[in-house]
């Protein structure tokens, strides 16, 4: 069964401690942060989804991965996958990390912060960032569109990996999801975890969208949010499928 099926009528907790233990709250302790990579991380590479569809001779009506997945002959799709990797490589060449990167990531690791990665890239770019940008910094686990048995967002399988990797009761309900795309904020929001929008450009229609709790225009906006408590936008909603 796909994990979209697990049903959760608990109301969704969209408000955390301060990481800053000084400050009193009733609040439900914050777990753990997961972030997407390409466009959260690391600027957005728009014209890579182009060129892929391109490659592949799809339109843009259709999931790059949706299309892979559904390609009957092995050598076909493994010839398909290539393609897209070959993109993905040479985009990775170009990468540059978000404003605010380096600070947050330092301030979570002071703070003692667990965090993960979900993506639907593959391994080699995620690498790539991490040892040019993120050196000192330890993400586990790193679920890409390759980890077995794991369906790529938006469903919320990644996250809910994530969620049993680290040990946490009830589902993700004690983690924050950082995006850019509606896969990130819908698979958040599927899992149960809190959702950040990092917004650019083109996505900014998502601030409003249901699944997204709340949003930011640089990364490190979340050290005094987080600091302070952080408090979702539809704090009281309930989380149904």
């Amino acid at each position: 069964m796909s994990a979209t099926k697990v049903e959760c009528q608990h109301l969704r907790p969209r408000r955390f401690a301060p990481l800053d233990t000084s400050r009193k709250s009733d609040a439900p302790p914050l777990k753990g942060i997961v972030f997407d990579v390409d466009g959260t991380l690391c600027l957005p590479q728009h014209h890579m989804f182009s060129e892929m569809r391109e490659a592949l001779g799809i339109d843009a009506s259709t999931d790059i991965l949706h299309h892979i997945r559904d390609i009957e002959t092995p050598a076909e799709r493994a010839e398909a996958v290539a393609k897209v990797q070959d993109v993905e490589r040479r985009a990775m060449l170009n990468q540059e990390p978000q404003p605010g990167l380096a600070r947050l990531m330092d301030y979570l690791q002071s703070r003692g912060l667990r965090r993960a990665l979900c993506t639907r890239n593959f391994e080699a770019p995620v690498r790539y960032l991490i040892q040019n940008h993120l050196p000192s910094h330890v993400f586990l686990p790193i679920i890409t569109r390759d980890t077995p048995d794991v369906i790529p967002k938006p469903d919320p399988a990644g996250i809910l990996h994530i969620a049993g990797e680290w040990g946490l009761p009830n589902r993700a309900e004690s983690l924050i999801m950082v995006g850019d795309s509606i896969d990130d904020m819908t698979a958040g929001h599927t899992a149960g975890a809190a959702t950040v929008l990092l917004v650019n450009e083109r996505n900014g229609h998502l601030r409003e969208h249901a699944h997204t709790d709340l949003f930011i225009s640089r990364l490190d906006e979340l050290v005094d949010i987080l600091e302070q408590g952080f408090v979702g936008t539809r704090e009281n909603d309930e989380h149904k499928e």
